[in-house]
């Protein structure tokens, strides 16, 4: 072969390897070109360096030299489409361009809880009006749940079936007298300041918070308590066997009824709004003498939202307080009711399914 002849082949396949490469899309069409003018066993270069050997002696270095150069363009022009399409989208992205002047999309966070946001909302209204925030344990004893409110052993609200008991936690505190300081026998020795020998209970009131912080604070005591209570109702529409209270109470010397009044009317105004009027229709509880049922007047009609009243002398006298001496009284609201009434909900149930739909609302 003469030399002019190998150096015209070798141009050609130069200039078609790198016209391949170049217009290779994508790294399956850019294989395809590897091998079929690098391939090892039937690539073109190497047909072209087998023919090599046809070349005159005298030529042979000239037309070697010739190859290499060939040689090293062509992998030059593979390794310069590599980078190519490494650097770049291996095809067009599919669907609309992305335009970067459109506004973005929100993302959706979580957020409290319904009750919890009244709850929180309820101890912003109460610490405005003065009262702290005291809390207490939801298994307790009889005599902070019953005796201690007054609520003697054979009154209604003591039945087995309208109280959540703990059967497995009875007592077995023979022969102490402290209040609270029991054995690792005495099982009565987790509940703080516990008087009581009888089998514990889940709270059916917060109003047991106030007398753990009556049995530990001399007057004047001006606290709220907001927590879970417990009663074994059938859930329906209104009622539920768990729900959430707020507790209130005021002991100092000289408190009256009027005093009372003034500061559910402040509570309600700030919750509800400034057209709210509160209402007291007489009624009986154990722990308060004289008792009342609290309503709001909202939206044109009245709304029970709990019970209220006088500390009764006995309730004060249980704890060491001197009913000759002071004077107090307590409210318990139910939380749900407040935010239901708030919010239009008809279902106390609704609370409790974790339907996203409905806790998004708030």
């Amino acid at each position: 072969m003469q030399l002019t002849e190998f150096v015209a082949e070798l141009d050609a396949l130069s200039a078609a390897a790198t016209s391949a490469f170049d217009s290779a899309a994508d790294a399956p069409a850019l294989e395809a070109a590897r091998i079929e003018y690098l391939g090892a066993k039937s690539g073109k270069l190497k047909d072209a360096q087998k023919k090599l050997g046809g070349v005159a002696k005298e030529d042979k270095p000239a037309a070697g030299k010739k190859f290499n150069e060939v040689k090293t363009a062509i992998e030059s022009a593979f390794q310069s489409a590599q980078a190519r399409l490494a650097s770049g989208p291996a095809k067009k992205a599919s669907g609309p361009l992305f335009d970067p002047t459109l506004p973005g999309k929100p993302l959706r966070i979580g957020h409290l809880h319904p009750i919890t946001q009244t709850i929180e909302e309820l101890k912003d209204i109460m610490g405005r009006l003065g009262f702290s925030v005291a809390d207490g344990p939801e298994i307790e004893d009889e005599w902070h749940n019953f005796e201690a409110l007054n609520i003697p052993a054979d009154h209604p609200a003591r039945d087995p079936l309208d109280n959540f008991f703990l059967s497995t936690a009875q007592v077995a505190a023979k022969g102490t007298g402290d209040r609270g300081q029991g054995t690792a026998k005495n099982p009565k020795s987790q509940i703080p300041n516990s008087k009581s020998t009888g089998p514990l209970l889940l709270r059916s009131q917060t109003s047991t918070v106030q007398i753990r912080v009556m049995e530990k604070t001399k007057p004047p005591v001006r606290v709220i308590s907001i927590g879970r209570v417990y009663r074994p109702d059938e859930a329906d529409k209104t009622h539920y066997p768990m729900f959430h209270q707020i507790e209130g109470l005021l002991v100092d010397r000289g408190i009256t009824m009027a005093h009372l009044k003034s500061v559910l009317r402040m509570f309600a105004t700030s919750y509800l709004g400034q057209d709210v009027h509160v209402r007291f229709r007489p009624s009986f509880f154990p722990f308060t003498e004289p008792s009342v049922e609290v309503d709001m007047h909202w939206n044109d009609r009245w709304i029970e939202l709990g019970g209220a009243g006088m500390v009764d002398p006995n309730v004060l006298t249980a704890v060491g307080y001197d009913p000759e001496v002071v004077t107090g009284f307590a409210f318990g609201l139910g939380v749900e009711r407040a935010c239901m009434r708030r919010h239009g909900i008809e279902d106390i149930r609704f609370f409790h399914q974790n339907d996203v739909r409905f806790l998004s609302q708030f």
